[in-house]
């Protein structure tokens, strides 16, 4: 199998910058031959001694309908690289992506703006989507003078890729981002009473700063699942949710345990009172949150069942 790097992003988005920052560090030597393969021109241009010195040969793509399998093939043997990587254009779907078969994803970054994100965010919200969904890194740079705005930039990272390490950067280096100061809710509260506007943002915060909300209580109205073969007096309220676009729906919720869970039916509109607790649940993967109901009453479906996070975040 070959591995291959996707660092994608939209145009001045500062790809080429990591790239070639990566190429610096000790980690990425190697004696094999690296091809890059160049899908957008910048103002950056790469460096020819850095390229010599890294044994990397570039080559450009300057057409969506040249990236096909055909064409990786005859570059792959034109060079006989050990790895390549590529500087994706952010502009080209991803439904385009084809690789040749032994061709395999070793990691996904996206690379975004932060002073260009809330244009694209908002005119271009579906091809971010594409962008981050398989992302197992997210980079906001140029982060400087945002600090109240990263923790919604956060908030909308997170709706598209639960997975993903988010990290952001100013001119100085790393910046930490929390929620805490955008909360639309009080957090220090021993009961918080959830809305339609602030379902999404709990869920997400709590994916983030779960020590926050050990021991409160939360209510929030919600539709019932119970995937088969749950255990006896386990379900999950939550809430159908637009992270992205209409074709983009999330369902956002956590295990709750109530005696008689089991006799809901699937699509169950109730209001759920519980308790925020933190333990180990075999879905997770490790500890999580696992709501301990006090009270859920049957309801009706609101007039809008699905939250437009999207439009929120």
């Amino acid at each position: 199998m070959k591995a291959v790097y996707i660092i994608n992003g939209f145009l001045e988005s500062g790809k080429t910058e990591f790239i070639q920052f990566t190429m610096q560090q000790p980690y990425f030597q190697s004696k094999e031959k690296t091809l890059l393969l160049l899908c957008e021109e910048g103002e950056l241009e790469y460096d020819d001694a850095l390229l010599k010195e890294t044994n990397t040969v570039m080559e450009i793509i300057e057409s969506k309908d040249d990236f096909n399998a055909s064409k990786l093939m005859e570059l792959e043997k034109k060079h006989r690289p050990g790895r390549i990587i590529i500087e994706y254009n952010g502009m080209w779907p991803y439904k385009d992506l084809k690789f040749p078969w032994h061709w395999k994803i070793g990691q996904q970054i996206t690379i975004i703006n932060a002073q260009t994100f809330p244009m694209y965010y908002t005119n271009m919200r579906g091809m971010i989507g594409d962008m981050v969904r398989k992302s197992e890194l997210i980079i906001f740079n140029r982060c400087d003078g945002l600090t109240k705005e990263l923790p919604t930039y956060k908030r909308n990272m997170m709706a598209l890729n639960r997975e993903a390490e988010i990290v952001f950067e100013d001119k100085d280096g790393e910046v930490t981002a929390t929620m805490e100061e955008e909360l639309p809710y009080d957090v220090k509260a021993d009961h918080i009473d959830l809305t339609e506007e602030t379902y999404g943002i709990w869920f997400f915060d709590m994916l983030d700063m779960p020590e926050r909300y050990e021991g409160k209580s939360v209510s929030f109205l919600a539709t019932t699942v119970r995937p088969n073969g749950f255990p006896k007096g386990h379900f999950v309220p939550g809430r159908q949710a637009m992270t992205c676009c209409a074709d983009d729906i999330a369902f956002l919720g956590f295990v709750a345990k109530w005696k008689g869970a089991e006799n809901f039916e699937n699509g169950t509109w109730v209001k759920v009172t519980a308790v925020v607790k933190f333990e180990y649940w075999a879905d997770y993967n490790g500890e999580g949150p696992v709501l301990y109901a006090k009270k859920v009453v049957s309801t009706k479906e609101p007039k809008v069942p699905v939250i437009d996070f999207a439009g929120q975040a």
